[in-house]
């Protein structure tokens, strides 16, 4: 049990001191089945644009106020679980794992059925009966998943149904970045898993994955100075040139006093915090946060994330679309919850549902503004670019459009189309074009 003896552990030591230089440098997510999963093409892809840039000499900045005062909140929002006392999860949202397990058959990959047997030992593991018993403050050493349950076992609704099976994993809740504050609620029987509040999300991450901080910790780190990663894909390395963690676009890490290194968290064996100075090798793929809103940072930040692989809840190192709008947006001081449906709540709602498709049109070209407002539709979430010959035009992260026979023409990548994607095809069902169904504008 030497794994995870810092449970037990007395953690309220000093941590004013700082370690020995980490290195940030270029690197590259690991490639896996996600990236062999079709990428069909529509006209769209071929016959606009498909460079952010073109799009972002359409942008209305904002002001240098509006941007503090969204920082400020930002900044309220991130570092909310090191100020919570208990679990702030609403009543509806805690325990759906459980209903969802329990509801209806849940099945592997390859499409046999998981028994109850074996889900009721991931329940008993979970020690629900523990909530709120430890309170303890913790932080992410490296890029890790959120699981809603404490196993690293996948389970899917039915595979042989349209939109289920891979890569739809229920039990991948999210993925969180490294640097991110933690409220553990209690651990799991096996003492493997911890149950976590982070800012946007909560679940089960590897105990392994986290280390305790304390209030001189804290004081450190949550210094009023920070920075966010603005290139994708980094990685991170200790002084023996070890990779620590894969660093993605939208990872948050405290400047340090010298000005020109940034600040990190790292576990002790006894699962104690320590902060690191981490080095960045190329000064261009960090930025003090907020990021300046204009034409050229919108274009440069955006371009990052076209094409990657479609990544549901974050898995295999990649994004799904709330992943995507949360990430490109943070940079710029913006705070983001984690699916779409909230996200739908995190702006200004203006409803278009029920309009016809021209005039909804025309309205997203009125009152959405380029790179900073959202379009939502239940279970889809697309950040708006511009207007490209009176359409407007998206960048999101897009499983697949609906065709008529209730399948999908599989994209699974980040996409640069207008609101009708493959409207030249006759196969594809009229009624699900995301132009039909586009329900709100989220402006900020």
């Amino acid at each position: 049990m030497k794994t995870f003896i810092f449970i037990s552990a007395i953690f309220f030591l000093s941590f004013s001191h700082l370690q020995a230089d980490y290195t940030l440098k270029e690197g590259k997510r690991t490639k896996s089945k996600i990236d062999r999963m079709p990428k069909n093409i529509v006209a769209d892809m071929k016959k606009i644009p498909q460079d952010p840039a073109y799009y972002a000499k359409q942008i209305k900045p904002f002001s240098k106020s509006e941007q503090r005062k969204m920082d400020k909140e930002f900044n309220k929002k991130y570092f909310k679980p090191w100020s919570i006392k208990k679990l702030d999860i609403p009543k509806q949202d805690f325990g759906w794992e459980i209903r969802f397990v329990q509801r209806k058959p849940i099945y592997t990959a390859n499409a046999k059925v998981i028994p109850a047997s074996v889900y009721n030992k991931w329940i008993h593991n979970a020690n629900y009966k523990y909530r709120d018993s430890k309170k303890y403050k913790a932080i992410t050493i490296k890029r890790t998943n959120v699981k809603a349950l404490p196993t690293e076992k996948a389970f899917y609704r039915n595979p042989k149904k349209t939109g289920e099976g891979f890569p739809f994993d229920y039990n991948q809740n999210s993925a969180l970045h490294i640097n991110v504050p933690l409220h553990i609620s209690h651990f799991s029987k096996d003492k493997r898993w911890a149950f976590v509040q982070a800012s946007y999300s909560f679940g089960w991450i590897k105990t392994s994955d986290l280390a305790l901080v304390n209030h001189d910790f804290i004081k450190q780190f949550k210094n009023g100075n920070y920075a966010m990663v603005i290139k994708d894909n980094l990685r991170l390395y200790d002084d023996n040139n070890k990779a620590l963690s894969l660093v993605k676009l939208g990872a948050l890490f405290p400047i340090a006093k010298d000005g020109k290194s940034y600040l990190v968290a790292k576990r002790n064996k006894k699962g104690q915090g320590h902060i690191h100075k981490v080095n960045v090798l190329n000064p261009h793929h960090i930025a003090k946060k907020p990021l300046p809103f204009t034409a050229k940072n919108v274009a440069i930040l955006a371009k990052e994330f076209y094409g990657e692989p479609y990544g549901w809840g974050g898995s295999y190192e990649c994004r799904d679309c709330s992943a995507t709008t949360r990430d490109f947006l943070g940079a710029f001081g913006i705070f983001l919850r984690r699916n779409s449906s909230k996200q739908a709540k995190d702006g200004k709602s203006i409803y278009i549902k029920g309009l016809s498709k021209s005039k909804k049109k025309k309205k997203i070209i009125k009152d959405a503004e380029p790179f900073r407002s959202l379009l939502y539709v239940p279970g889809h979430i697309v950040l708006y670019l511009g207007e490209f010959k009176g359409e407007p035009v998206i960048m999101h992260t897009y499983w697949g459009i609906r065709k008529k026979d209730r399948t999908k023409l599989i994209t699974a990548r980040t996409i640069i189309t207008t609101t009708e994607p493959g409207k030249e095809r006759s196969d594809i069902r009229e009624k699900s074009k995301l132009i039909n169904t586009l329900k709100t504008i989220v402006n900020f």
